[in-house]
């Protein structure tokens, strides 16, 4: 796969989780019991930039828009360059992921985790982002927690599964939820900078 498309899929699969407005959870180190509501409609617009190393050991960075809809398990993702073109269309459902990439035959496996190491040859928490930006830990494994000094019923930190999300941002009142957040791994390297827009 091209350097183009690298930069495009990788984007598009860290993108690929649900935002909530639900009030957080307390900080807490022991294991998660959160699980998200089974039937959901939502729809966010967004920014995202993201620095990474390819797989032949060079930097890589991409920037660009972002809108998803989830209708109950099913999310779709639309990435567009900062010019407003498409770039990626994600879909992932429990039964099946597809990446559509310009040009190209669309990529399918079982889950989104799959279908990265297919493409990219490593896989993102696309599962953890889906709980890390209500914000929530993932009920899947252990984490550690950290509210924020200045409002303890909010986070200011998740560790879990080899990443740290550091909340940097929420919304003013009226509106709820958070606005940005930076998720950070050693091994492979990665950084993420999202930015919802309310």
């Amino acid at each position: 796969m091209r350097r183009p498309a690298l930069s495009v899929a990788a984007s598009a699969l860290l993108a690929l989780a649900g935002c909530a407005t639900q009030p957080p959870h307390q900080p807490s180190t022991s294991n998660a019991t959160t699980s998200l509501t089974t039937q959901t409609n939502r729809a966010w617009h967004g920014r995202f930039a993201v620095q990474y190393v390819d797989q032949y050991g060079r930097p890589n960075n991409a920037y660009g828009n972002f809108d998803m809809r989830e209708a109950d398990s099913t999310v779709t993702l639309q990435l567009r360059n900062p010019l407003g073109q498409t770039m990626a269309i994600v879909t992932s459902s429990p039964a099946q992921a597809t990446l559509e990439l310009p040009n190209r035959q669309p990529l399918t496996a079982d889950n989104v985790s799959t279908l990265m190491r297919q493409a990219l040859g490593f896989a993102l928490p696309v599962e953890g982002l889906r709980y890390w930006l209500q914000p929530s830990v993932a009920p899947t494994s252990h984490a550690y927690t950290k509210a924020d000094p200045q409002d303890p019923s909010r986070l200011a930190q998740i560790e879990q599964d080899g990443w740290t999300i550091d909340y940097m941002a929420y919304a003013d009142a009226p509106a709820t939820g958070v606005k940005r957040l930076n998720l950070t791994r050693d091994n492979p390297p990665l950084a993420i900078k999202l930015v919802l827009d309310q």
